[in-house]
């Protein structure tokens, strides 16, 4: 019989016999924390020990809890027999402080990164992020909530009693072998479990509970609701509150999703309700339907046969208990006050494809890129000007969802091909489902850090995918701090290349007397008057081409070179 059967019965068997308490990860707070990355062993079957990964233990996580405006340090120590990194995810650091895959952790080391905490309240995660290797040591077990408080959230009247009324939920599916142990890669991810634990259980009061879920699946989404289609509200996405709660019976999340939802268990003491993913309603084209491609004669290696692709299935059961002394019992009718960025403050549109290497029905097996260019450590696909606000426009030309990231950044969905988005993606966000053949357009800034030297990522959260080169990286570039030593000149235009309008910046030290932009027969196009040189200058009246910026100054002459689109 086939493995994904054995499997079947052995969550139904579970299922009619007990339910298994799930694992609550200890907590970390305060300014200084100290991460232990160790191998383990953990009891996902009973009677056999797996082997893992974990963080200050056998599998996952502590909790980290962090306050805005908190200035921490943390030691991570690497006590694998491999390198690996560890990256903030949804956490606004500088890039040598964001545990990308150029900030590596070889075996006995400690990196010790420090940071201001910037973001706003909501949940964020950790994990490993060593390019090839990314998927393995998060499946293996390397992953952890990071919760961030704010004065805002602390004012509203909202669960936070931390493994009380206010719950950490890592939803997972992984493949076993036949002797349990995991499985990485494979699309053969047949068994779900909740912080580690097959068919678990949690005990919750009979009042109004916090969940904070995560989907830390290396590839399958989940389609999250209530059974008995119970209405649950939605107050959080990645990167923040939501304006107010939203009512809902379905959630999808992706790889690297998170999202905070609020469940009124008040009526329900000694009862039991189930928290599932309605797979069977997931369209084509997304991993965790009955057909992963858009084209139903597409295949993809080992999906099928598994009881949890086009299916629902129960990921968590919970079990009411009586109230807590001083509950909370009611849904608050508002949260914080929400302000995307307006597309008009854009200074450039960049426009990312993602595609797969090889067209046809057997895509799904092959590679995906990013702009048709596979993820390379030594190259930098962009230089991003510091303070600088963009509207990405990822269009997915594949058969298939992809789960599209982006580390330094929140950011503000715009669109979903044209439409606008639903209200549970109009807050922060840091991952965005971009399904097949469909654009999605965000709008974010890039402030408060830059480095010429350590790039941030972006990135297919699709694990594999992301390992096997769906990737791409940028450098957030300090235009006038680096002016008087970059390439000997003390000027720098932006964005180059351009359409419509130019910012020219100049250092501190210089005495602007004029700048003139010449094309390449040296015929002066433009004149830009010293008093104006902080203003964008329209160039949108001027033909596609390569022109030359020149800035006369008190000690001479500097140029660039333009290029118009």
């Amino acid at each position: 019989m086939k493995k994904s059967f054995f499997i079947l019965l052995l969550i139904v068997n579970q299922h009619l016999a007990a339910q298994n308490p799930i694992i609550i990860p200890d907590t970390l707070s305060g300014t200084r924390f100290n991460l232990t990355l160790q191998y383990g062993t953990h009891p996902f079957f009973n009677g056999t020990a797996t082997n893992t990964m974990g963080a200050n233990g056998s599998i996952l996580g502590p909790t980290l809890i962090f306050n805005q405006g908190d200035s921490v340090s943390i030691n991570v120590t690497n006590q694998l027999n491999d390198t690996t990194t560890i990256h903030w995810h949804g956490l606004h650091v500088a890039p040598e402080n964001d545990g990308g895959p150029h900030t590596t952790i070889a075996p006995g080391a400690t990196w010790s990164p420090a940071f201001t905490v910037l973001d706003k309240a909501a949940t964020y995660w950790y994990h490993p992020h060593l390019h090839k290797k990314t998927n393995e040591h998060v499946s293996k077990g390397i992953a952890g909530i990071i919760i961030v408080r704010d004065a805002e959230e602390a004012a509203l009247t909202l669960p936070r009693r931390y493994g009380v009324d206010d719950f950490p939920l890592v939803l997972q599916t992984k493949d076993f072998n036949p002797n349990n142990q995991i499985v990485v890669p494979s699309n053969a991810d047949d068994v779900a479990m909740v912080n580690a634990t097959i068919n678990g259980s949690l005990e919750v009061p009979a009042q109004i509970v916090r969940l904070r879920l995560l989907n830390g699946s290396s590839m399958r989404v989940f389609n999250v609701g209530l059974g008995g289609n119970q209405t649950f509200y939605q107050i959080a996405s990645d990167g923040g509150l939501l304006s107010s709660p939203l009512a809902l019976t379905r959630l999808p999340l992706g790889p690297g999703e998170r999202a905070e939802i609020l469940v009124d268990f008040s009526a329900l003491e000694g009862q039991s309700l189930l928290l599932k993913s309605y797979a069977a309603e997931l369209a084509n084209g997304i991993y965790g339907a009955t057909y992963p491609g858009l084209n139903t004669n597409m295949t993809l290696d080992g999906y099928n046969p598994n009881p949890l692709n086009g299916a629902d299935f129960t990921l968590l059961q919970f079990n009411v208990v009586a109230a807590t002394n001083n509950p909370v019992t009611a849904i608050p009718t508002s949260l914080v006050t929400v302000t995307p960025i307006p597309e008009s403050g854009a200074d450039l549109t960049r426009e990312l494809v993602m595609s797969p290497v090889t067209m046809g029905l057997n895509q799904l097996n092959g590679d995906f890129v990013i702009n048709d260019v596979p993820f390379n450590m030594a190259i930098i696909n962009y230089d991003v000007p510091l303070n600088n606000t963009e509207i990405w426009s990822i269009t997915n030309q594949s058969a298939i969802a992809h789960p599209f990231h982006i580390h330094d950044v929140q950011f503000y969905v715009l669109d979903r091909d044209g439409q606008t988005p639903p209200a549970n993606e109009r807050g922060r966000k840091d991952v965005i489902m971009v399904k097949p053949q469909e654009t999605v357009r965000f709008i974010t800034k890039f402030e408060n850090f830059a480095n010429n030297t350590v790039p941030y990522m972006y990135h297919c959260h699709m694990l594999y995918h992301e390992d096997r080169g769906m990737m791409g990286q940028f450098l957030v570039v300090d235009r006038i701090a680096g002016l008087g030593h970059e390439q000997g000149q003390p000027l720098a235009v932006f964005p180059n290349p351009a359409s419509t309008t130019i910012r020219l910046a100049v250092g501190p030290e210089i005495q602007v007397q004029a700048v003139t932009i010449t094309n390449l027969l040296g015929k002066t196009v433009f004149t830009v008057a010293a008093p104006a040189v902080a203003t964008p200058i329209d160039i949108s009246q001027l033909p596609a081409g390569v022109y030359i910026v020149k800035l006369l100054h008190q000690r001479g002459e500097a140029s660039r070179r333009l290029v118009i689109e």
